[in-house]
């Protein structure tokens, strides 16, 4: 018959330890370890031996002194852009899963611009993580402070500062020009654009896509207007943009302002998507593919781009001195009903 848990004195049952798990359960106090660590390695007859003991004496694994023991907090920092638009709740939401699933949580901070990059990194820097996903632009002074902390970073949808990053990004420039082709092959003529903000490295990458590409098919000087990315500067600048005369089509830096400028152009100004006025977006996000919309977009792959980066992470985490690394996805065009959109242009 297995010992009873010691009580200490004073009265009151202690809390059940890893010893006590495997004496009761016949096995090393090692096996327990790895019964309860991610991956560990463990026969599937003592794993339910362990499992049926910390059950029985009421077990649970302490996470922060198997952090003391391992040198790793299990936790990994993720840093995102607040004005970035309904995009990346979608993407957050592959990344946290994919670093679930390797038995580590999620520290997420939000930053309202780049001004705010700066303090967040200090306060993810007070938790020990092991590693960090960085959706906002870091300096080069701040990426080699994590590289001296040994602390891996990589880059999620954006280039960082300097060669020695890793990233997995899509070329905005790239598929931006390959939509403008596709609207040009249609028979647009008269580009115009949404921006997004100017301290968004995406949005000018995405901006400097289009001209370059409009540049080269002989293209009029294209109209533009601001936004920030919200649906509603999609509609202000919508308006902004008719005020100048309508173009032929509307290019928006994502596709929450997308949505926007197709509500300000059919409930505002009495125009109809395609026929008066093409709109397109950028992104690829669920609510563009609701009926009321069915936006022409460029969608980013992003399940795979989240298990890329979570699979480079979790490398470098594991073996620090590994080389940086880029991974570039290609975006897919999907041809909805608020563009009309041809084959390919200026050939």
């Amino acid at each position: 018959m297995a010992e009873k848990p010691l009580k200490p004195q004073g009265g009151g049952r202690r809390a059940a330890t890893s010893y006590d798990v495997a004496r009761l359960a016949g096995v090393s106090q090692s096996a327990v370890s790895r019964v309860f660590s991610p991956g560990g390695s463990v026969s599937e007859e003592t794993r339910q031996r362990v499992k049926t003991a910390a059950s029985t004496l009421g077990y649970r694994p302490n996470a922060i002194a198997r952090g003391l023991i391992t040198r790793r907090s299990h936790l990994v920092g993720l840093i995102l852009p607040t004005a970035a638009n309904l995009y990346y709740p979608e993407a957050t939401v592959e990344l946290v899963s994919e670093v679930s699933r390797r038995g580590s949580r999620v520290l997420l901070l939000t930053v309202d611009s780049q001004e705010e990059v700066g303090p967040a990194l200090e306060q993810l820097g007070s938790y020990q993580i092991d590693g960090l996903i960085a959706s906002a632009m870091l300096t080069p002074a701040q990426l080699q402070e994590f590289q001296d902390r040994n602390i891996p970073v990589i880059f999620y949808n954006r280039a960082p500062p300097h060669r020695s990053g890793s990233a997995v990004i899509v070329d905005h420039a790239e598929s931006e020009g390959r939509l403008v082709d596709r609207l040009w092959g249609a028979g647009h003529r008269a580009f115009a654009l949404i921006t997004g903000p100017e301290d968004s490295a995406v949005a000018q990458e995405r901006r400097r896509g289009a001209v370059e590409r409009l540049t080269a098919l002989g293209a009029a000087p294209v109209a533009t207007a601001a936004g920030d990315y919200r649906y509603e500067s999609g509609v202000a600048a919508l308006t902004e943009l008719l005020e100048g005369g309508k173009p032929d089509v509307v290019l928006c830096a994502n596709d929450a302002m997308a949505l926007g400028a197709m509500d300000s152009a059919r409930l505002k100004h009495g125009l109809r998507i395609p026929e008066d006025i093409s709109i397109a977006g950028f992104d690829g996000f669920g609510a563009g593919r609701w009926l009321a919309y069915q936006l022409t977009t460029v969608r980013q792959p992003i399940q795979a781009m989240a298990v890329a980066t979570v699979e480079m992470l979790f490398a470098r985490i594991e073996t620090p001195d590994m080389e940086p690394e880029r991974r570039l996805f290609s975006a897919e065009i999907v041809c909805g009903h608020s563009a009309r959109l041809g084959f390919g242009g200026g050939e």
